[in-house]
């Protein structure tokens, strides 16, 4: 059995509280050693988000907004 596997099933017998506590040691570790995350992190948010909003704006909402319909930014002026 891998490292890992061994880690989970003995995380899973923890009460949660003590396995929110195992989570947050390893997370301390991983910061400790710079453990980078996984590049599909990202897409996957990503993916959920879309997912979980998708249907979410009301039937009249126009879906064929283009840049003509949009304002034009106005330059800031200085506050000196």
């Amino acid at each position: 059995m891998l490292l890992t596997e061994v880690i989970y099933e003995h995380s899973r017998r923890l009460p949660e509280q003590a396995a929110r506590e195992a989570l947050s040691y390893i997370e301390f570790l991983e910061d400790r050693y710079g453990v980078m995350q996984p590049a599909d992190t990202d897409t996957k948010d990503t993916e959920r988000f879309l997912a979980a909003v998708t249907g979410g704006l009301s039937e009249d909402f126009p879906d064929d907004i283009t840049d003509k319909d949009l304002g034009v930014d106005v330059p800031r002026r200085n506050l000196d």
